[in-house]
C-alpha cells in the first residue's frame, strides 16, 4: 500500500499502489488534495490499485472537485481492472478521464 509522486515541470502524477478503499480513506485524502493543489496540471495514476469501493470513488470525486475549484483539469493516467469494474457496477463511466 504505497503513494509515490513523480513530477515533470509543472505536472505531477501520483501513484497509488494497493487499496483504495474506506480502509484508507483517512490516509489518501490528504495526499490527493496535497497533489491536486500542489501541480498546475495533476494527474493521479490508479493502474496498480488492487481494490476499489465507493469510498475510492468518492475520493476520486473530491479530488475532481478540488482541481476544478482551482481551475484545473484532474487527469487519470491509468485505471486498474478493480477501479474500472468497480465503477461498471456503479454506473460510473471513465472512459473520457482516463489517458
Amino acid at each position: 500500500m504505497n503513494i509515490g509522486e513523480t513530477s515533470q515541470g509543472a505536472a505531477a502524477c501520483l501513484a497509488v499502489e494497493g487499496e483504495m478503499t474506506i480502509y484508507r480513506a483517512a490516509e489518501l485524502k490528504p495526499a490527493l488534495l496535497d497533489a491536486v493543489r500542489a501541480s498546475a496540471a495533476p494527474a493521479l495514476d490508479l493502474s496498480s490499485v488492487t481494490e476499489f469501493d465507493c469510498a475510492g470513488l468518492q475520493l476520486l470525486l473530491v479530488a475532481r472537485r478540488e482541481a476544478a475549484h482551482l481551475g484545473r483539469h484532474l487527469v487519470l493516467r491509468g485505471a486498474s481492472p478493480a477501479v474500472r469494474d468497480a465503477c461498471a457496477l456503479l454506473g460510473v463511466d471513465l472512459d473520457g478521464d482516463v489517458q
